[in-house]
C-alpha cells in the first residue's frame, strides 16, 4: 500500500494500475549450450507483446542466469555463498510474477534435469499462480509438459490445458534453426487467453 492508500484509504490511479498489471514471466527452461530454447522464448515473448493484452506485462526470465547449485549437493565453502545467493535471486524473481510460462524442451521422455532442480527450490513463491507451457521436441514436448503438471500440481501451481508444441523435424530446419509453423499461433492465442484469465482470477485469491 503506498502512501496516498495510507493517506486517504484508497489507491490513487497509477497505484491501483500497478496493482492491476498481471505479470508474466517466460522462463527459458534449459542450460544447454546451442540450445534452440531461447530463441523458442524470443518467439513466445514477441507474440505475446503483438497481442497488447491490457495490464499484462510479459518478461523472459533465462534460468542461465541463476547458477543453482544442485539441491542437496555438498558444496565448498566458497561455493555454498554464490549457491545461496543464487537461491535468493532465483527465489526472489520467480515471487514477483502472478503467472508463468515455461518454455520446456523434452529430455528422455521428461522435463529437462535443470528445470526440475530449479523447481525444487520453490514452494511458497508460486503458490495459487498459473502456468502455460511451450515445449519442443520429437513430439513436441508433450511428455515434458505432462511431467510438469505433476510438479506443479505438488507446488499449487495451476496449468492450462492449451499448451505449444513445437515439433524439431519440422519448426526447425536441421533441428536447430528455429523456423515455426504458422498454425501453432492459434494454440500460442489459446494457451496466453487462458493464462491471462486463470492468472487475474488467481490474482484476487492471493490479494
Amino acid at each position: 500500500m503506498g502512501f496516498f492508500s495510507k493517506l486517504f484509504g484508497k489507491s490513487t490511479e497509477e497505484e491501483q494500475k500497478v496493482a492491476d498489471t498481471l505479470k508474466v514471466g517466460i522462463v527459458i527452461g534449459s542450460v544447454r549450450g546451442g540450445r534452440n530454447a531461447e530463441a523458442v522464448a524470443n518467439w513466445t515473448l514477441d507474440f505475446a507483446n503483438k497481442r497488447n493484452d491490457e495490464n499484462v506485462e510479459y518478461e523472459i526470465v533465462d534460468l542461465a542466469d541463476y547458477h543453482l547449485p544442485l539441491l542437496g549437493a555438498p558444496l565448498s565453502e566458497a561455493a555454498q555463498a554464490e549457491g545461496e545467493q543464487a537461491i535468493k535471486d532465483w527465489s526472489e524473481k520467480m515471487a514477483t510474477y502472478d503467472g508463468y510460462i515455461f518454455v520446456a524442451p523434452e529430455y528422455n521422455h521428461a522435463v529437462g534435469g535443470a528445470l526440475k532442480n530449479a523447481l525444487d527450490y520453490l514452494k511458497a513463491e508460486v503458490a495459487n499462480k498459473v502456468a502455460g507451457f511451450v515445449g519442443y521436441g520429437s513430439l513436441g514436448g508433450v511428455r515434458a509438459h505432462e511431467n510438469l503438471r505433476l510438479i506443479l500440481g505438488e507446488l499449487q501451481v495451476a496449468d492450462v490445458r492449451t499448451a505449444v508444441t513445437f515439433s524439431l523435424m519440422t519448426d526447425f530446419e536441421n533441428m536447430s534453426e528455429f523456423k515455426p509453423a504458422d498454425h501453432h499461433e492459434a494454440n500460442a492465442n489459446g494457451m496466453l487467453d487462458q493464462v491471462v484469465s486463470w492468472g487475474r482470477a488467481f490474482k484476487t485469491l492471493r490479494d
